[in-house]
């Protein structure tokens, strides 16, 4: 039995060594450029996710130190009827902390779902290729 490449019906041990190497050289161009495209697409995908938590963390900070100069006032202010001014800004800092906690927790799940920025579904095809060509090497050979 002979290999042969998909869709071709010509038999490779007809083919002159300069065809094949042109070939191969054709295919392995070809299969490359399919597996950069690949990569650059599953990261991208994986970039996006990872924007999004990021993009949390930022807006919290932001959102944090727009209002919290005027919000805190506010709060203490209208504690201090009821409390010592220093007790009703402990009371702020606190409920603060708490929020600012809950808003990190959220940032990192969405981090930690977009998972590692590895192009994974390329280095497993990447292997196939590699297991592929090893078994058309050891058919050719026999």
């Amino acid at each position: 039995m002979s290999a042969q490449v998909p869709g071709d019906t010509e038999d490779l041990h007809d083919r002159s060594l300069g065809e094949l190497l042109r070939q191969l050289s054709a295919q392995t161009t070809g299969l490359v450029h399919q597996e950069l495209e690949l990569a650059k697409a599953e990261l991208a995908q994986k970039g996006r996710q990872a924007g999004a938590g990021a993009g949390l963390f930022g807006a919290a900070g932001a959102l944090g130190l727009a209002a919290l100069g005027a919000v805190t006032a506010c709060f203490v202010l209208a504690l201090d009827a009821v409390m010592p001014a220093w007790l009703a800004a402990l009371l702020v800092a606190v409920v603060y902390g708490v929020i600012a906690l809950v808003a990190v927790k959220q940032g990192q799940a969405k981090l930690k779902a977009a998972g590692p920025p590895v192009p994974e579904q390329t280095i497993e095809t990447v292997k196939e290729d590699v297991e592929w060509a090893k078994t058309q090497m050891r058919s050719d050979r026999t």
